[in-house]
């Protein structure tokens, strides 16, 4: 190596050495903070593009989670309307055979009348309520879709009937009811507005397992895009915290080095003393 005063070679190899170390500090110091082993296209732009539509299609997950989400609610919401009208069908039973009494006396039957319309008016609160996110399955003959993949499949929520205009043959049984002879007729009208609510249940309780099946399979989809994601772009934060340690102490050497060097030239003086 010549000695010169205009050209410091060994400052220069110090000072490219230091440089690059900076330059990979800068790099783990990166990953450091971020969490990312790629957190931008300047770090890999081939798999950055690669990591974007993979969150792009998270995105579009989401929006489906919150899609069957939403189709569970509104299913389990009519499925405890329609267990509670159930219930009340059983309680127009009992007084459908108050009714059939032909001992009853006027006033008594009136009673009882009343206690039935009552029933039917609680009926009929339970299909107007039974509404989740502004939708409602009992009181129309609508059917409610929910996407249910990213391709734009969809799930469906549908009864085919009005119930509340079905529950109105019952108001008009109990109306018709003034005798023990009406007993009969009065049970069939009962009777079918049973099968229909035995017949909805069934098949709400079907499409609504659909649509939990479903919402399970995308969370488990989501979950596992997710750590396929995590494993192409995520850094290795206790291999970075080694490597960062590493290089601040390459990074020091490199700053004495570069020191050592810039003093070469003030040797040269001693040749003219």
């Amino acid at each position: 190596m010549s000695n010169s005063v205009n050209t410091n070679v060994g400052a220069l190899v110090a000072l490219s050495s230091l440089r690059t170390t900076n330059s990979d500090l800068d790099k783990v110091s990166k990953r450091i903070q971020t969490g990312y082993r790629v957190a931008d296209a300047a770090d890999d732009a081939a798999v950055f593009a690669v990591a974007q539509g993979i969150r792009g299609n998270i995105k579009a997950f989401a929006s489906v989670q919150s899609s069957l989400a939403a189709g569970e609610g509104l299913g389990q919401v009519s499925a405890a309307a329609l267990t509670g009208i159930s219930n009340l069908v059983g309680d127009l039973k009992a007084k459908f055979a108050n009714l059939a009494d032909g001992s009853l006396t006027s006033q008594q039957r009136i009673t009882y009348q009343n206690d039935a319309y009552q029933l039917v008016g609680q009926i009929t609160n339970f299909i107007n309520q039974a509404t989740y996110n502004g939708k409602n399955l009992l009181n129309s003959a609508a059917t409610i879709s929910f996407v249910s993949d990213v391709s734009g499949a969809s799930l469906t929520l549908q009864t085919g009937t009005n119930m509340a205009t079905a529950v109105t043959a019952v108001s008009d049984a109990i109306g018709n009811f003034s005798a023990a002879s009406d007993y009969s007729t009065a049970m069939a009208d009962l009777t079918t507005f049973e099968n229909l609510v035995n017949s909805i249940s069934a098949q709400v309780a079907a499409q609504s397992r659909s649509l939990q099946l479903q919402n399970k399979f995308v969370n488990d989809l989501v979950d596992a895009t997710k750590t396929g994601l995590g494993a192409l772009v995520d850094a290795d934060v206790a291999s970075e915290s080694a490597a960062l340690q590493s290089l601040q102490v390459r990074q020091q050497l490199g700053t004495q080095a570069l020191s050592i060097a810039n003093q070469r030239p003030n040797s040269l003086l001693s040749l003219f003393g």
